[in-house]
């Protein structure tokens, strides 16, 4: 067989293992989900009516705020699940079965392409189970038309392979679990600190350089805009930008980690 025919192969059976870890271990994926999940019915019924009185500046809507603020909390589900990914990678290297795996003869990067394929499609379905509950309460999209839907879901796509390979990567230089944990952090507290929950404009003007420089903010006003019929404007190209240079960053630097000779 060619080389990219066994890197294939094995990448296949790779993400099959760890789909196969996920549906037996299922508990971290969930208390990961429950997250985003937890603060989108926390805002919507505790804190609705005051957000969207004060971003719209008239009186209380609070579907007006559920439609503003699903597309943050959608991201912010992506950069939870992702977490994840960084334990479970830590675990390998920790438990040596990649040690196991390097004398073996599989592609190199399966082990890698597996855990980020695998990934992927755990935060796709984390996506769908959070919009199917943020539908349940009350969103709706805007006149979105079926282009706008898949430009949404590529979007979606790409910003799960970017953030996975980010965490890939901090998972590789982490010594156990817990440390993966901590170090994937950013991808859940960046979100907090975006667009998600008001625009960028009602921040203080020293905060709004923090919330607008960083891949969420562009990242959810895009998906906004092709959701709920929003201005992109620039967001669009941004959020590309963002999403690509992460996944080269996530890649080269995984890639490179993962080859250096266990010590």
């Amino acid at each position: 067989m060619s080389s990219l025919t066994l890197a294939v192969r094995d990448s296949t059976t790779m993400l099959r293992r760890n789909l196969l870890h996920a549906r037996r271990y299922p508990s971290l994926t969930l208390n990961l989900l429950l997250t985003p999940i937890m603060m989108l019915l926390l805002f919507v019924y505790v804190f609705g009516d005051v957000m969207s009185a004060g971003i719209g500046g008239g009186g209380a809507d609070r579907s007006a705020y559920i439609a503003y603020l699903t597309p943050g909390l959608v991201l912010m589900t992506i950069g939870s699940t992702t977490i994840g990914t960084a334990v479970s990678v830590s675990n390998d290297m920790s438990e040596g079965i990649i040690a196991r795996f390097r004398t073996m003869a599989i592609h190199r990067g399966s082990v890698i392409i597996g855990h980020v394929i695998g990934s992927v499609l755990q935060s796709i379905l984390s996506v769908v189970l959070v919009g199917a509950v943020a539908v349940a309460i009350g969103f709706r999209s805007t006149d979105a038309t079926v282009l706008e839907w898949i430009a949404a879901f590529a979007l979606l796509v790409l910003f799960a392979t970017a953030l996975t390979w980010i965490a890939v990567g901090m998972g590789l230089i982490s010594p156990n679990a817990e440390a993966a944990s901590n170090n994937a952090l950013p991808l859940i507290f960046l979100p907090l600190i975006s667009s998600t929950f008001v625009p960028v404009d009602a921040m203080p003007g020293w905060f709004q350089p923090i919330a607008e420089y960083q891949p969420f903010t562009p990242a959810i006003e895009t998906l906004r805009g092709l959701l709920l019929g929003s201005e992109i404007g620039h967001n669009g190209w941004l959020a590309v930008a963002w999403c690509v240079g992460l996944a080269a960053l996530g890649y080269v630097w995984s890639k490179s980690v993962f080859n250096r000779d266990p010590k």
